[in-house]
């Protein structure tokens, strides 16, 4: 139901878009997530964004990530700017029919993931 975009090799600095695209009307009703799994880590939640429009981020992606949902097309982005190379890893869309929009609970749907890379 979740399918992901945009993933490239990019430059350090430089910036990407990923986009999610649901296919219900999910986006403007759900807790939508970025996740980000860098190799050999732990899965993380890098952004929520409760069925207000209220985004969260994390410490890590804060003042250079944005996300926008766009309802009417149920497409939910991420922007990306000032990318380093911590920032490389498969990032993947979630969605849970949830008040609680923390990214610490259970996401019933899930993407399969898009890769970014970010070079020196």
């Amino acid at each position: 139901q979740l399918r992901e975009s945009g993933g490239d090799s990019v430059q350090a600095g430089g910036r990407l878009e990923l986009r999610c695209q649901a296919s219900d009307y999910i986006v403007g009703r759900f807790c939508m997530a970025w996740f980000r799994q860098a190799p050999g880590e732990k899965r993380e939640a890098i952004v929520t964004d409760d069925r207000y429009g209220r985004p969260t981020y994390s410490d890590s992606v804060r003042g250079r990530f944005t996300t926008e949902k766009e309802n009417a097309m149920n497409i939910f982005f991420l922007r990306m700017e000032n990318l380093n190379a911590e920032d490389s890893g498969i990032y993947y869309c979630a969605a849970e029919a949830s008040w609680t929009c923390d990214g610490q609970q259970h996401f019933s749907y899930w993407g399969q993931g898009t890769q970014v890379a970010v070079f020196s």
